[in-house]
């Protein structure tokens, strides 16, 4: 974003790969103002959408509606409806405390929402997921789906 340092830290949440590349390049593209750099700041305001969204949501919302959620988004963004999590990690991302989100997890299990074992947690219903997950889903869902489309704000 144009200062020496950055208070964000970079890492996955769920195996799979990613892409990087020297910081240099990336600021010789985006100065050339063209496609990379449109798409750069969508993707800055998506993040903004998804980080006010949650803070408004960890308000507003109870732990286990904020675990659907998390959940259904790392499945979105993983292309998978299984995937390795830790509910302590779980904790950090929800702002709640391990056992907190192992008692919300339970909850999820016994509903037959989610299974989990050792880390490992399935989705073996999305729909009946989303039930469950508060309307902040669906808003961070949209936004995310959409940040690569351009938006000319022009109403025809």
């Amino acid at each position: 974003m144009g200062t020496k340092r950055s208070l964000n830290r970079v890492y996955t949440q769920i195996a799979g790969h990613g892409y990087s590349c020297p910081l240099e390049a990336a600021r010789s593209e985006f100065r050339r103002g063209g496609a990379f750099q449109s798409l750069t700041l969508r993707y800055v305001q998506a993040q903004l959408v998804q980080a006010m969204q949650s803070a408004g949501c960890h308000v507003q919302h109870e732990v286990d509606q904020r675990l659907a959620r998390w959940l259904l988004i790392c499945a979105d963004r993983a292309h998978s409806n299984t995937f390795k999590m830790s509910h302590e990690f779980l904790g950090h991302m929800l702002g709640a405390s391990r056992p907190t989100v192992s008692m919300a997890a339970a909850a999820l299990k016994r509903k037959g929402l989610i299974t989990y074992t050792r880390g490992l947690i399935t989705i073996p219903d999305v729909k009946l997921l989303e039930k469950k997950a508060c309307e902040c889903y669906h808003v961070i869902k949209d936004h995310l789906d959409n940040y690569t489309e351009f938006d000319s704000g022009i109403i025809s």
